[in-house]
């Protein structure tokens, strides 16, 4: 619980543990765009290490990792093949294209957050004046609009192998794939030494109040940093912000298996409350979607509200669907209090029209 609610609107939500603030006031910094910052510098190595990668950068957010990424894999007019459900495709802004020129090929992704190896294949350009190049195929793990699917070592190695017989790279917006790592129980540097480039995100489960990492080649990363700059994204003495990123390498990763371990309450919980629709079983990691049933006379903006009366958050997930996503703070009497709320609500607007 975060002051005094049950916000399950996101892992984003999360406040640094007590052991980053400490952290955090006790870092040594420097100028990180002269490259000064003894924290930062720090931070990329262990990043750069878990991930089985080169080097690293430290940037401000998981936009700007893969914003980063793209426009130093692609030039203007260069394509990515991208699943029509990612993030870097729905919730950028629109980015790569606007900044980059870079025009985007979605595909379909499928329940398990996957591309069909026949959809990315048949998504590569022919070498035709009237097409754009392929340049790049880009992954999610764990993906957020797929109920937090893992996408498992063997799918990798298969895109990966695809990609090599036609001379693209490949990208993994990785925001969580620490959670992707748990919930498989493999390394993280095991997912992501099928990609050229991985990014991930500190701000989410990892309980850190900022920040990302590009981690891949150090060439890549050489120009990735010149392109940070670009985009504004040159932080002075970031070693205030690295910290609580190395107290989050150091000692979050392996708890993530308690948020997992409260999603699936939290789902199996949902599935025993009529008027709820949600498949519990494709919960792998910490994000749970489900939906009202169309017949419930419930309307989704009163739903929210009578659950924030009960002071407890969940985010609008689209027509009739919401998300809750477990987190270092929340625990099971959050999730037992969360499910009586909904109970409750939904309870109600099954029995008549009134909330209260």
């Amino acid at each position: 619980m975060l002051d005094g609610w049950i916000d399950l609107r996101s892992d984003t939500v999360t406040h640094p543990t007590p052991a980053m603030r400490e952290a955090m006031a006790r870092a040594e910094v420097g100028d990180d765009v002269f490259g000064e910052d003894p924290t930062v510098r720090r931070l990329e190595e262990v990043a750069a290490e878990r991930m089985g990668k080169e080097a690293a950068l430290f940037v401000a957010s998981g936009t700007m990792a893969n914003l980063v990424s793209l426009l130093t894999h692609c030039g203007r007019g260069d394509e990515v093949i991208v699943g029509d459900q990612a993030h870097t495709f729905l919730s950028e802004v629109g980015g790569m294209a606007a900044l980059g020129g870079i025009h985007p090929r979605p595909v379909p992704n499928q329940p398990d957050g996957t591309l069909r190896l026949e959809d990315i294949e048949a998504a590569i350009r022919t070498e035709d004046v009237h097409h754009p190049r392929t340049r790049l195929i880009a992954l999610e793990n764990t993906h957020n609009r797929c109920m937090g699917a893992a996408l498992p070592p063997d799918y990798l190695r298969a895109v990966r192998a695809l990609a090599d017989r036609h001379g693209l790279r490949v990208h993994i917006d990785g925001a969580r794939i620490f959670n992707a790592a748990v919930a498989l129980r493999v390394p993280a540097a095991e997912l992501a030494r099928h990609a050229d480039t991985v990014t991930f995100c500190l701000s989410k489960g990892l309980c850190a109040p900022v920040g990302s990492l590009i981690c891949g080649p150090a060439a890549f990363i050489r120009e990735a940093r010149r392109v940070r700059k670009m985009v504004g994204g040159g932080m002075r003495q970031a070693g205030v912000l690295a910290a609580a990123g190395l107290v989050a390498l150091e000692t979050m990763v392996d708890r993530l298996a308690e948020d997992h371990r409260r999603a699936r309450r939290l789902a199996e919980g949902l599935a025993e409350i009529p008027g709820i629709r949600i498949e519990a079983h494709r919960v792998q990691t910490n994000i749970v979607i489900f939906e009202l049933d169309p017949q419930l006379p419930l309307p989704e903006e009163a739903f929210l509200a009578a659950l924030a009366e009960r002071r407890v958050k969940i985010l609008r997930w689209g027509p009739r669907r919401f998300r809750a996503v477990t987190h270092y703070w929340i625990d099971d009497t959050d999730i037992d209090q969360a499910l009586r709320a909904i109970a409750e609500v939904v309870g109600q607007a099954m029995r008549g029209p009134h909330l209260s």
